[in-house]
């Protein structure tokens, strides 16, 4: 079921026999991005209205859905799922919430520094649609930029072929305080946020997953508005043991290989009998998937077993891969997390699946993907906020410092850094 690597006892480079693409993406995929960008900043809304047609099947007539809209959809929504996207938004809120963003406040040799946190002025949340509906994603995004205290939240979901936004995402959007509400999808949205067009006024920041046509979309307008990291298709790494149920491994499995084509699947083991154990398992289970299809395209192209000596080798292996989500379904979780260098998020025991991460235990599951869990981390408050130092010097603590300020200066050949030093000497 799952196409096997075999590494034990292999001395090669576990880097290179582990290479796979960049989230699926081609020359061609960042050349069409690139096209859909520069039309939309030469072309605005009327480039928008046609990309949409052309990729999302639907014609827009207004691109942004009235704010009452979001109301109407949230008493429309049942109590069962108004109580668990209220249960979610108030896990998510409370766990952004204990992250903090005060500034430090720092003092040495007389000079007074601190630092002032200032929310950035607006920010756009990609939430993802098509294949499925993301109200958890509409959470995970704005709930973090409400608590670091931002103004205004525009928020881009792709519409159906009759150009409609599902219930929950909408009702979701009003439960977590969302301003604003676009039907625009694709790489079209991250370049209407990024840049504006009549109807749009640019953000600061851009957040959310999508596609590979997103994720490259996020990377080409990065610097010109904050990006939270390479948030592409789903991956799953789940390192097991004899311990780990079968079916609960393959359960999870599945689980995030039904958002789609060019993500990851992964079990990594140093038991053959596990990995059949998963693979008859995965069989089983598929029978009854709803999203077989999506499962299935993951599953072709990102769906593996890796077969190692030993529990730290599986861990070699997990770094290199750095997934999005790491589950340890061993017998001794907490011994192997001191291991972990690379990954999005980590979940420990049968009964920490990555779906928890997804949807209630507050943490945030827009995760970095495709290897950028080597530098980057799961959607925070940070991400919203611009840290500005504030230094206060008095005259005696800069004449003290100045023989330091003129030597340097001298160094680097800037003389009017010197005398800006210079000049307020005995003043």
């Amino acid at each position: 079921m799952l196409t096997r690597l075999d590494l034990r006892g292999d001395d090669a480079d576990v880097r290179a026999l582990l290479a796979r693409a960049d989230a699926g993406a081609t020359p061609d995929d960042l050349e069409s991005v690139r096209a859909v960008i520069a039309d939309v900043r030469a072309r605005g809304d009327a480039a928008v209205r046609e990309l949409t047609e052309r990729f999302d099947g639907c014609v827009v007539g207004d691109l942004r859905i009235p704010e009452d809209a979001l109301m109407v959809a949230l008493d429309a929504i049942d109590d069962e799922l108004r109580d668990a996207l209220t249960y979610s938004r108030d896990a998510i809120r409370a766990y952004h919430e204990a992250q903090g963003s005060a500034g430090l406040v720092f003092e040495r040799n007389g000079v007074h520094l601190r630092e002032i946190v200032i929310p950035v002025a607006r920010a756009g949340c990609y939430v993802p649609g098509g294949r499925a509906a993301y109200p958890s994603t509409v959470l995970m995004t704005a709930v973090p930029a409400r608590v670091a205290g931002v103004p205004e939240i525009a928020m881009c979901v792709p519409p159906d072929r009759d150009g409609q936004v599902p219930t929950a995402t909408l009702a979701a959007a009003a439960l977590a305080g969302v301003d604003e509400v676009y039907r625009i999808g694709g790489a079209q949205a991250i370049a209407a946020l990024a840049y504006g067009t009549e109807t749009i006024r640019p953000v600061d920041v851009v957040v959310g997953p999508g596609n590979r046509y997103v994720a490259l979309a996020k990377r080409e307008v990065a610097g010109t508005v904050g990006v939270e990291s390479f948030a592409g298709p789903s991956e799953l790494v789940v390192i097991a043991d004899e311990t780990a149920p079968p079916d609960l491994v393959a359960a999870d499995l599945l689980a995030q290989a039904e958002h789609g084509p060019d993500g990851a699947a992964v079990l990594v083991t140093w038991r053959d009998d596990v990995a059949d154990a998963v693979d008859a398992a995965l069989v089983q289970l598929l029978d009854g998937a709803g999203r077989r299809a999506d499962i299935e395209a993951t599953l072709t192209t990102g769906g593996r077993t890796i077969l190692v000596d030993h529990a730290t080798q599986a861990l070699t292996v997990a770094n290199v891969i750095a997934p999005e989500h790491l589950e340890l379904m061993t017998a001794d979780p907490d011994a192997l997390v001191p291991l972990v260098r690379n990954a999005g998020a980590v979940f420990c025991g049968p009964f920490a699946p990555a779906v928890v991460g997804d949807y209630v235990a507050g943490t945030n599951h827009v995760l970095p993907t495709a290897r950028t869990a080597r530098f980057a981390s799961a959607l925070r408050v940070d991400d919203f906020c611009k840290h500005v130092p504030v230094v206060d010097v008095d005259a005696e603590t800069l004449s003290r410092l100045a023989p330091h300020i003129r030597a340097l200066a001298a160094a680097e050949g800037l003389d009017a850094h010197g005398r800006a030093v210079a000049l307020r000497e005995g003043r």
